[in-house]
This record gives C-alpha cells, structure tokens and sequence, in this order.
C-alpha cells in the first residue's frame, strides 16, 4: 500500500511538470543566493577578525594591570620576557610575541600627528602573523633607523617610503625624548587603529630610545586555538591583565552580532519565498484534483493515505529544490571563497571600516543543514491549508458538481 501511495505521490508531483520545475527552479536559485550572502557576510567578519589577530591582540593578550586605561609606560610588564618564554612552552600555544609600545608625536617637516610607536621583533611577527604580508610600498627593513608606517597615517603626513620623521614622547624616566626615523616600508593591515595611528620600529632600537630593558614590554600577544588557554592564562597571571579577542575588540563582536542579524533577516524571506511557491503550488494542485480526492474518499480510501500521498508529493519538490539548490550554492561558494568579490570601487569605504577590497566568502557545512531543515519545514507545513480542505470535503456533493 504505501509503496502503491508513494509511486503514486512521485507522479503526482510532476503531473503539472512546468508549475513543479517553475517552483524547484525558485526553491534552487532562492537557496543558492542565500547561500552565497551567507558566505560573504561570514567572509567579511572573518577577514577582518584574521587581519586583527594576526597584527595585533592574537586570541590572547596580557598587560600590566592599569595600562590599558592609562596607558603609561610606567604600566609594563617587569618580567614579560619571562612569561613569554614560559606560554611558548605550553601545547597549546601556536606563537607568542612582545611589544612596546608608546603613545607621542609624529611630525614631518610641515605635518605632525598623535600616534603610537610600537617595538617589534619582525622575525617573530612574521611567525605569529605573517607580518610581511600586510606590506603595501617599499620593503619590511628596520635597518639605519628604518620604520614601518601605517598606510593611513602616512596619507596624514604625506610621507612615503624614503621620507624622515621625527617622533617624540616621554620616556620611562619620564624626560620628553625624539628619534629619528626613516619610512622603509607603508603596511595596511585593515587594523583601524594600526593603518590610523601606528609607526612600527625595532623593539631593540625602541628599548633603548625609552630607557627600558628588553625583559620588559606592555603587551604579550598570544596565538592560540585552544578555547581553554584563556581561563589558564588569567588564573596563573592574575596580577597581570589577561584579556581575550573579543574582550579587546568589541567592535568586531557587534560586527559577528550584526551579521547573525542580517543573515537570520535574509533567510527568513528566502525561507518565507519558498514556503509561498511550495503552498501556492500544492493548492492549486490540490483544487485541480478535488474531484479525485473525493472519489478516492468515496471508494472507501482512508483518509490519512491521502494525506500520506500529498505529504509525499510535498516532500518530493522540497527535496529536489533542496539538492539544486546545494549544487548551485555549492558552486557559488567556491568561487566566491577562492576568487572573491572585487568591489575595489568601494575600497575606500571598506578599508575606513577594516575590510579589504577584495572579500572571500567562507564555506560551513552548517549552511547546508539548516536550510534542509528549514526548506523541509515549509514544505511540510505548507500542505496544512490544502489538507484542511480535503479532510472537510464532502466526496458525493464534490462528484456530483463536476459532473
């Protein structure tokens, strides 16, 4: 019997072939452009969550207590060098990197601008974050009093590769001190705050200009994959400031909450599209084929086969708009993860925002479950109207008026 009801179904299901394939079309370009949004707005989180890490917190960072509020040089971590050593040690810890940094004046010969100058050991960078790869203009050398700017802050000087600065801040005795500097290299990292505001020197060279040691440091960044490295870190260090990514970049968590927003908003009207071309279909379906229902009641047909057979039928275009639709998104995924979105017209405005010009999308298997079971949902409730219908029908007065 139910062999007989799904045999039945299936053929049921294409016996207005034009309408069915107008709606498997629909539910499969519907689910394929949903799926790239979703690819692309995860892309453009996670590229500029990636760029951040990389350049600056890394998934863990430790400060001397108070330093972020006052940011002071006399709030460094004494025996950073130390503790450092003691985090690489650790399994779970992928890299570790130390940073000075100071806040003062950046001029030119006709220009000045607040900025912070940030010591760092460029082989150890290019361990944790593959600092060479944010390079824009010239090379990654710190040699004869060389210094890597940030692409916004050298629009503000009007400097560029080759050109001298003068920057000045207080040192650790507290005296007012100035270095001279040389542009070797412009970095944009897509990191607001790095590309604004940030000249990055040697940490050997910045020791000494600041009159500190190179034990010591105001930031210890750490690259960690390990959720659990977290809550260890902040118990054994907890004189020190131990703070996670996203404790330090809360923007960025207002941008993932942005974007779960927007892609629940977009997958509620793709979703509410195919459930109004899944309903309209099986209706009208149904309204063509009363007089069946009503002699398959008449004849003694129970009326929960009838309901098996139109949840078949239902079932079946849901599934194969489903599985086109995965192919095609699928499709579009990958391109859009291996080639990306050019939208270099837009550049400035994305790199105001941290984005880069080019955006990749991403691909999580997560996208494909959901909207199975979602697509699956609305077929399935849209047959309730249509089986309201049938369960009230009256078999003799439905023959007797299409006769």
């Amino acid at each position: 019997m139910y062999r007989l009801i799904l045999k039945m179904a299936w053929k049921n299901s294409f016996i207005r072939l034009s309408r069915t394939l107008l709606v498997i079309v629909m539910i499969a370009v519907s689910m394929s452009m949903m799926l790239g949004i979703q690819g692309i707005y995860d892309g453009m989180v996670n590229n500029m969550v990636d760029k951040n890490r990389r350049s600056d917190s890394g998934d863990i960072s430790i400060f001397a207590k108070d330093y972020r509020i006052n940011r002071d040089l006399i709030y460094r971590v004494k025996n950073a060098r130390e503790i450092k050593d003691e985090i690489q040690k650790m399994d779970k810890v992928e890299a570790a990197v130390l940073r000075l940094r100071a806040d003062g004046l950046l001029s030119t010969a006709g220009k000045s601008s607040f900025a912070s100058i940030v010591g760092i050991d460029l082989q150890e960078e290019e361990r944790f974050g593959k600092f060479s790869e944010f390079l824009k203009d010239g090379s990654i050398d710190f040699q004869k009093q060389g210094a890597i700017i940030g692409i916004e802050l050298a629009k503000t000087l009007k400097v560029r590769v080759g050109s001298k600065v003068i920057f000045s801040t207080q040192d650790a005795l507290g005296e007012i001190n100035s270095i001279a500097l040389y542009i070797r290299a412009i970095v944009q990292t897509t990191n607001i705050a790095l590309d604004n505001g940030t000249i990055f020197i040697d940490i050997g060279q910045l020791h000494k200009f600041l009159g500190t040691v190179s034990t010591e440091a105001t930031q210890i960044a750490v690259k960690s994959k390990d959720e659990k490295l977290y809550g260890e870190l902040k118990t054994k260090y907890s004189n020190l400031d131990v703070k996670s990514f996203l404790e330090l970049q809360p923007m960025i968590k207002q941008m993932q909450d942005l974007m779960v927003i927007f892609n629940s908003v977009t997958f509620f009207i793709v979703m509410s599209v195919v459930f109004v071309g899944i309903f309209g279909v099986m209706y009208v379906s149904i309204l063509d084929r009363i007089r069946e229902f009503g002699i398959m009641l008449s004849v003694g047909m129970h009326y929960k086969y009838i309901r098996l057979q139109i949840f078949f039928e239902a079932l079946f275009v849901g599934l194969i708009g489903y599985l086109s639709g995965a192919v095609l998104g699928a499709v579009i995924l990958i391109y859009l993860k291996n080639q990306g979105i050019d939208l270099s017209s837009f550049s400035d405005a994305l790199e105001m925002w941290g984005y880069e010009s080019t955006i990749h999308g991403t691909i999580k298997v997560s996208y494909f479950t959901t909207t199975f079971a979602s697509i699956i949902t609305a077929s399935l409730f849209s047959i309730l109207i249509p089986l309201r219908k049938i369960k009230k029908l009256n078999p003799i007065e439905v023959i007797k008026a299409d006769k």
